[in-house]
């Protein structure tokens, strides 16, 4: 049976409750317990990539195993989320938020304990799984304890802990592999996780709407899994199959398939898991497309800055995460400030001036050469942070606060997959654009630099990353001279193909920019604050 509830009606009581005493339920306290869960999944997404060659190397990995570590909790992770911010609806944020600290913890310990790497992938996909619970819930519990007037500047200190933590990944997991081990980049987790999980029974309280879902859409869930299974697949395995194998095409086309069954079934179940009316509101619609833009964008764009930071100016991790500072500083920065501003005067603005700034540090970035120096990059990376602050804390804004209360679960997975989905197709599309760039430009550059004869084909791929292999050196014949000319063909042609995706990002943040204009402030947001709880 069709809802024909509009998206657009609150809770019927909008006053705002007295201020809470106590520890338990007090907004800024709620917050703070909150974010330290929160931090604990957002540096796990950064911190493991430095992890992995020692992983690698301890375990006897293959490349193939290495790279699941990474995707198995990527996927796990993007399968789970909507559904997990549905459990919080049906069962309550704390509880769905304490059951992910945990698990998140345990499985963390767990991996640092593991002498295989099947036995790593295993929990990473766990880590994956419970990080689902905590995300979605961590923002059903903000817009449940902050009053529509606080709940912007709660959500830009939520969004700087999620940046801070995402862009200090590379430095942390630095530190603890260079000074102690491998499985310190996981272990580090459990204290957290204990700090975390006190915290929140102490201070969490229980929020659930009044016409919270009483049932699951058991069907819905095994469709919409399976669709967002094979969408995020076919993206993270395009750049190894090509975009043209009928692997890649199979699985974007079964994901269509899949979604366009599962967007049926929502419209003839009681309780659906995403009831479609809450794409009648154009707001909420432009804040997710709005969102996958973003995450387009900038982590599509960041890939490549980390190969060129450690592969073309030969920096450490730990230097490469120094030298990201500026964009770093921006976002723990600007996200209170854009809350601020998004509460005086609305998400339009802000959201529109932040892409704009995205776009132009994008295009910036395309300047960037084998020669650039420090100061050059903190300049466009600390206007990145600029731009991205307001729209990580208004596009969430929008989207959870257009949502009724009963669903600021679903609105919060649906916030979190938009991110997953929009960061894995910029990946992936930037990727493939570094590719064909790579391909074009590689032999010309191969004679410019005085080199005989035709290029290696393994030296083609290793320009897409910027390296030049240690194994060139060894050659016979090698010298000095003709190594340097070989690292010169491979960064002036990686060089050339990240400035032709960093300009791909930098029209996709202005598409970005024209779909803020539809947004605006949340229609329910005024129903938070303990409103219509039970």
């Amino acid at each position: 049976m069709k809802s024909q509830t509009p998206v657009a009606q609150a809770a019927p009581d909008l006053s705002v409750p007295e201020p809470r005493k106590g520890l338990r339920g007090h907004p800024w306290l709620t917050l703070f317990s909150v974010a330290i869960g929160v931090m604990m999944v957002a540096l796990d997404g950064t911190i493991v990539a430095i992890a992995n060659p020692a992983i690698q190397a301890d375990l006897k990995a293959s490349l193939a195993d290495v790279q699941w570590i990474t995707n198995g909790y990527l996927l796990a992770l993007a399968v789970s989320l909507i559904t997990a911010g549905k459990l919080g609806d049906r069962f309550g944020h704390r509880q769905t938020f304490l059951i992910g600290v945990v698990g998140f913890a345990l499985a963390s310990g767990a991996i640092g304990l593991s002498s295989e790497v099947s036995l790593v992938i295993t929990f990473r996909v766990l880590q994956g799984i419970f990080g689902a619970l905590l995300m979605p819930a961590a923002l059903g519990l903000l817009r449940a304890s902050f009053p529509a007037e606080k709940l912007n500047m709660a959500i830009g200190i939520w969004g700087m802990v999620i940046g801070a933590s995402t862009a200090g990944g590379p430095i942390v997991g630095g530190l603890l592999v260079e000074h102690v081990n491998w499985q310190s980049v996981f272990f580090i987790n459990v204290p957290v996780g204990v700090l975390a999980l006190v915290l929140g029974l102490v201070i969490l309280k229980d929020h659930r709407a009044v016409n919270a879902p009483r049932s699951f859409d058991i069907p819905g869930i095994v469709l919409l899994s399976g669709a967002m299974f094979c969408l995020i697949w076919a993206l993270i395995k395009a750049g190894e199959w090509g975009w043209g194998d009928a692997k890649t095409l199979g699985f974007l086309a079964a994901a269509v398939v899949v979604f366009a069954a599962f967007a049926v079934l929502e419209t003839k179940v009681r309780e659906p898991l995403i009831p479609l009316r809450m794409f009648r509101s154009v707001p909420l619609t432009a804040g997710t497309i709005l969102m996958v833009l973003m995450a387009f964008a900038f982590m599509g764009g960041l890939f490549f800055v980390t190969f060129y930071l450690q592969n073309v100016h030969g920096l450490s991790p730990v230097d490469s995460g120094l030298h990201l500072l500026p964009l770093t500083a921006m976002m723990i920065v600007g996200s209170p400030a854009a809350g601020a501003l998004i509460t005086k005067f609305g998400p339009r603005v802000p959201l529109v001036g932040g892409m704009v700034f995205t776009a132009v540090a994008m295009f910036g970035m395309t300047t960037l050469s084998t020669s650039t120096g420090t100061l050059t990059m903190s300049l466009w990376f600390a206007l990145l942070g600029l731009g991205l602050a307001p729209v990580m804390v208004g596009a969430t804004e929008v989207i959870v606060g257009n949502a009724p209360l009963e669903l600021s679960g679903v609105a919060g997975g649906l916030q979190q997959a938009a991110m997953q989905v929009g960061g894995s197709l910029g990946t992936a599309v930037l990727g493939a654009v570094m590719s064909s760039k790579v391909s074009s430009d590689f032999a010309g550059n191969w004679t410019e630099a005085g080199l005989p004869g035709a290029p290696d084909p393994a030296l083609k791929a290793a320009a897409e990353v910027g390296v030049v292999p240690p194994q060139v050196a060894q050659a016979p014949g090698m010298t000095p001279q003709i190594v340097d000319r070989i690292s010169t063909a491979v960064h002036d042609t990686f060089v050339s193909g990240m400035g032709l995706a960093f300009t791909v990002a930098c029209a996709v943040a202005v598409v970005a920019a024209v779909v803020a204009l539809f947004t605006k402030r949340g229609a329910n947001a005024e129903a938070g604050a303990g409103v219509g709880h039970i």
